[in-house]
C-alpha cells in the first residue's frame, strides 16, 4: 500500500481512543504537574467559574471531579504535590528486564557470531532499557533498524515510541507500520515525515498541512531533516531493504483490556500505568494534605497590638504565613490583668497520612503488577536471592510475562538488523533469528553460592565444569572448560583411574583413548 495522497486527518481517527489513553499515561510518566492541570482542567485558566465544570456530565465532568482537576483559587499560589510514582513504575519494569544484557547467539558460530557481538554491544543495552521504560509507560514500543554511513560503520537498532506510529496487524502480527513525525512549523502550516515499513521496502514521504490534515506531498528536498533521504529512495520514494520481511517488531507491555473489541486497537499493547491513574491522583491528594498540615501546623503566638512596635501610617495590612507573632489582634484587656499570650498550634496528622500513602503505593504497585519489595518498600535488609524471589514473586511473574513478548520480538529485530548488516555494509553474516537468553535478574550472593556449590561437591552431585557454570553464570562453554580442567590440575585429580583398563579408562586428562592404559 502507497503512502497518503489525499488531504486526509492525521493521526486517523480511529486511533484516537489509543493515543488519548498514550496522552494521559505521558503525563503521569513525565511527572509535569503544568501537563497534569492542563490535562484535568485544573490550571486557572478553565473559564471564569472553573468549579461548574466539576458538576458536568461526561467527560469534561469526570476528570474535572479528579483533584487535579480542582483549580487553584484565584490568588493563591499553588501547593499541589505531585509524588513521581509513575515514573518508577516504568523505570523498575526496565530493570526487571535489562538490569543485564540478554545473551544473543545464532547457530552460525563463526563470522556471524562474531559480527552479531560486534553490533550489539553496550550501546543495545542503553536502547533496549530505553524501549522497555517506553513501553512500559505507553503500553508497547516499536524496534527497527538504521544506519548512517557518514557516522558509524555498523547499523544499530533505534526505539520508536508508539504514539508516532499507524500499526496494521493481520492475525495479530504486525504487517506494515506508518511512523510519523512533524519536522517543521511556521504560520500555521505543518511538516510531516512519513516513513512507511513493508516487507522488503521502505518508503518516506513529506507533507505540508495543518494541526489537524496531512495536506499534499511536497518534495523530501524541502526539509533539512528528510533532504538527506532523497539520494536514497527510488523514482517511487521507496528504498528497498534486502530483507524479504517487515523489518520492525512490535513489542506490547501486556495485554489489552481496553480494545478489544475494536479490531483495529485489539493488538495494541496496556501501559502499566492503565486502571491506576485514580490512585496516583488520590495518592498525589494525600501527600498535598499531608503538607499543608506543615504548612498550617507552624506554632505561632497571637499577642495584642500593643504588645509589638506599631508600624508606619499608611501603610496598608498585609499577612506573612512564616510570621510567628501578629500584632493585628486589638485584643480586650483581661480582668485579671495578666499577660494575654496565646499560642496556636495546630496538629500534624503525620501516621494518618503515612499509613493512607503507603496503603495506596501498595495497591498501585499491585494494580500494576509488582511487589512493593521491588520499589524498596518493606526495608532493606540483606536476604539470599531465594527469599528475594520469594517476597518479589508478583514482580517475577509480571517480568515472565512480559519476557515472552520480549523474546521473540527482539529476536526479529536482530533478524533485521543482521540483514540490514549484509545489505548495506556487505558483511559476511547470515541472517537469522538468534536464541534470546534474558539473564536472571536476582544473583545469588558469593558466600550462599560457594556454600551450595561445596555441598554438592561433598555429595558428588555435580561436576566440576557444571559447579563452575553455576558460580560463573556470565561464561560461555569455552571459559567453563577452561576453568574446570584448571581447577582439576591444581586439585590433583587431573588423572586417569589405574584400576580402568582399554577404552573404559581412556581420554581423561590429556591420556590417550587407545586402548593403551595409563602411562607411568
Amino acid at each position: 500500500m502507497p503512502l497518503p495522497t489525499g488531504d486526509i486527518v492525521w493521526p486517523p481517527p480511529y486511533l484516537a481512543p489509543a493515543l488519548d489513553c498514550m496522552e494521559t499515561w505521558d503525563t503521569w510518566w513525565s511527572g509535569d504537574t503544568d501537563r497534569l492541570e492542563t490535562l484535568y482542567g485544573g490550571s486557572s485558566g478553565i473559564g471564569p467559574d472553573p468549579k461548574r465544570h466539576q458538576f458536568s456530565d461526561g467527560v469534561i465532568g469526570r476528570i474535572a471531579r479528579w483533584w487535579w482537576g480542582t483549580p487553584t483559587p484565584a490568588g493563591e499560589r499553588r501547593t499541589k504535590v505531585h509524588v513521581p510514582l509513575a515514573g518508577d513504575l516504568c523505570g523498575g519494569s526496565a530493570d526487571l528486564l535489562f538490569s543485564e544484557p540478554p545473551k544473543l547467539s545464532v547457530s552460525d558460530a563463526t563470522s556471524t557470531q562474531a559480527r552479531l557481538d560486534q553490533l550489539t554491544d553496550d550501546g543495545l543495552l542503553a536502547t533496549l532499557q530505553t524501549a522497555a521504560e517506553v513501553g512500559a509507560a505507553l503500553g508497547g514500543v516499536y524496534l527497527r533498524p538504521v544506519y548512517d554511513t557518514d557516522i558509524a560503520d555498523r547499523p544499530w537498532l533505534d526505539a520508536v515510541h508508539a504514539d508516532r506510529a499507524v500499526p496494521e496487524f493481520r492475525w495479530s502480527r504486525l504487517s506494515a507500520v506508518t511512523f510519523w513525525r512533524i519536522v517543521g512549523e511556521e504560520d500555521g502550516q505543518v511538516w510531516r515525515h512519513l516513513e512507511r515499513h513493508e516487507p522488503g521496502v521502505i518508503l518516506h514521504g513529506l507533507y505540508q498541512g495543518t494541526r489537524e490534515k496531512l495536506g499534499r506531498p511536497v518534495p523530501l528536498e524541502d526539509s533539512p531533516a528528510t533532504e538527506g533521504f532523497a539520494e536514497a529512495v527510488d523514482d517511487e520514494g521507496r528504498i528497498l531493504t534486502g530483507y524479504d520481511k517487515l523489518d520492525v517488531s512490535y513489542i506490547p507491555n501486556q495485554t489489552s483490556r481496553r480494545w478489544r473489541c475494536k479490531p483495529k486497537l485489539a493488538d495494541l499493547g496496556r501501559s502499566d500505568l492503565d486502571g491506576v491513574e485514580g490512585l496516583m491522583d488520590q495518592l498525589d491528594e494525600t501527600y498535598s494534605s499531608w503538607m499543608r498540615d506543615i504548612r498550617i501546623g507552624k506554632g505561632r503566638i497571637l499577642v495584642p497590638s500593643a504588645y509589638l512596635q506599631n508600624r508606619a501610617p499608611g501603610r496598608g495590612a498585609s499577612w506573612n504565613p512564616d510570621r510567628e507573632a501578629y500584632a493585628e489582634l486589638d485584643m480586650l484587656p483581661s480582668p485579671g490583668g495578666g499577660q494575654q499570650l496565646t499560642v496556636a498550634q495546630f496538629a500534624i496528622r503525620v501516621a494518618e497520612h503515612r499509613d493512607t500513602a503507603e496503603d495506596l503505593v501498595n495497591q498501585i504497585l499491585r494494580s500494576a503488577g509488582y511487589s512493593g519489595q521491588t520499589f524498596g518498600l518493606g526495608g532493606d535488609v540483606a536476604v539470599t536471592a531465594t527469599e528475594v524471589v520469594s517476597k518479589e514473586r508478583r514482580s517475577m511473574t509480571t517480568r515472565g510475562r512480559k519476557i515472552l513478548r520480549w523474546r521473540p520480538g527482539l529476536a526479529h529485530a536482530v533478524e533485521a538488523l543482521l540483514a540490514v548488516d549484509r545489505e548495506v555494509f556487505r558483511s559476511q553474516v547470515e541472517p537469522q533469528p538468534p536464541t534470546v537468553e534474558f539473564e536472571d535478574s536476582v544473583q545469588e550472593d558469593p558466600l550462599t553460592l560457594a556454600t551450595t556449590v561445596e555441598t554438592l561437591r561433598r555429595a558428588e552431585a555435580a561436576s566440576t565444569e557444571t559447579l563452575v557454570a553455576m558460580t560463573h553464570p556470565e561464561w560461555d562453554d569455552k571459559q567453563i572448560a577452561e576453568e574446570a580442567e584448571k581447577i582439576l590440575k591444581e586439585s590433583g585429580r587431573a588423572t586417569a583411574d589405574p584400576t580402568m583398563t582399554g577404552a573404559e579408562g581412556g581420554g581423561h586428562a590429556g591420556f590417550p583413548s587407545d586402548g593403551g592404559g595409563p602411562r607411568p
